[in-house]
């Protein structure tokens, strides 16, 4: 008898996993669990196959500080996140010029409801959120130009939702999943 093949989007990657071993790490630093249980939760991570399987010995630690808010500031020039990067609770990402790129595809997102705020003059916006999001934007007031936003075909879950409000003076932003 042949097995259903598991759901591609809820396979662990080796950034998920890296994540979740130096969460260990420093738990174990901060003196939250003991040596053995380091051990076999490291075990844990290391043999998952699923994104669930490697969260399940995240759960008993306590939230990590992350911090809630945190704000993005330039002047001019460009605003640019991607990789491997924490996002906050809220995000603040504030231009007077210049162009915003916030790769989320990759990022390390904690709280299953981000808020990213948008306060720019002039410049375009792009945002690439996670395949399995679900993004809102009804909060947005854009002077120029709208939005574009092409949602995915099915209705994606699992995913964090991804709120985004504010203010564009010119310019347009662009939001779209990632690919994989």
């Amino acid at each position: 008898m042949t097995s259903l093949p598991e759901d591609p989007s809820s396979l662990i990657r080796d950034d998920d996993r890296e994540t979740a071993v130096q969460r260990l790490q420093e738990a174990y630093v901060e003196g939250l669990i003991s040596h053995e249980e380091l051990d076999e939760r490291l075990h844990q991570v290391l043999t998952a196959k699923t994104r669930s399987e490697v969260m399940s010995p995240l759960a008993s630690l306590p939230p990590e500080n992350a911090g809630t808010t945190s704000t993005i500031a330039a002047a001019g020039g460009r605003i640019r996140r991607r990789g491997a990067w924490r996002v906050p609770r809220q995000l603040k990402v504030a231009s007077a010029f210049g162009r915003v790129h916030l790769d989320l595809s990759r990022a390390v997102i904690e709280h299953p409801v981000v808020d990213i705020e948008l306060q720019l003059g002039t410049g375009r916006a792009k945002i690439t959120v996670p395949r399995d999001a679900t993004v809102e934007f009804e909060d947005l007031h854009a002077g120029w130009k709208d939005t574009h936003y092409k949602p995915l075909r099915r209705s994606p879950s699992g995913g964090p939702t991804i709120r985004i409000s504010g203010t564009m003076g010119y310019g347009r932003l662009k939001i779209r999943h990632a690919r994989r």
